[in-house]
């Protein structure tokens, strides 16, 4: 039985981003119909797990001037649309969408601010880029400095406060001789 990967998709009003999250996917089928519907298949990690998404998009596309991008984490497809307006939702059936389905809330653009800012997002230039020649690694957190253990700070370093500038301040000098006997 078929898995689902995540599906992430955003709209504009000529056109549909779908980005299927799946890493290292293999013998990827992706396959695009002009009454909207859509489907996708793929095989990942060593036990080659199959994963399939089969939905039916909630208008018409234009499946010539539709592209598809492979790359090492997800599957991008950019779908025109067959007419250029806006969909209340990227399924045909009404109701509560799959699991699977999310909004990409990084291409989101509500309909009243479209225009504002026509370029497509980053991540969706497919331009004449060779994906197989592009490093897609990443640095690990202790790399980037984002080690998460550390300890070092102090009580002391930790009671002292700061400034809304990020400025330290002293803490309030002791106005008694005698010991603080106040218990948190």
């Amino acid at each position: 039985m078929s898995r689902h990967p995540t599906v992430k998709w955003a709209q504009r009003t000529d056109r549909v981003y779908i980005t299927i999250d799946l890493p290292d996917a293999q013998d990827v089928k992706l396959k695009l119909e002009p009454e909207g519907k859509f489907f996708f298949s793929a095989t990942s990690g060593p036990d080659k797990i199959p994963y399939e998404v089969d939905i039916d998009l909630y208008d018409k596309v234009d499946v010539n001037e539709s592209k598809a991008s492979v790359g090492l984490r997800n599957i991008h497809y950019l779908v025109k649309k067959a007419e250029n307006k806006w969909w209340s939702r990227l399924l045909k059936q009404a109701g509560k969408p799959p699991v699977f389905l999310k909004v990409d809330w990084d291409k989101w653009i509500d309909e009243d601010e479209e225009g504002k800012d026509d370029k497509p997002p980053a991540d969706m230039d497919f331009g004449d880029l060779d994906f197989s020649k592009m490093n897609m690694g990443g640095l690990d957190a202790e790399a980037a400095g984002g080690d998460e253990n550390d300890e070092s700070d102090t009580e002391e370093e930790n009671e002292v406060g700061t400034t809304p500038a990020g400025n330290r301040e002293a803490p309030p000098p002791s106005t008694s001789s005698e010991p603080d006997t106040k218990t948190a």
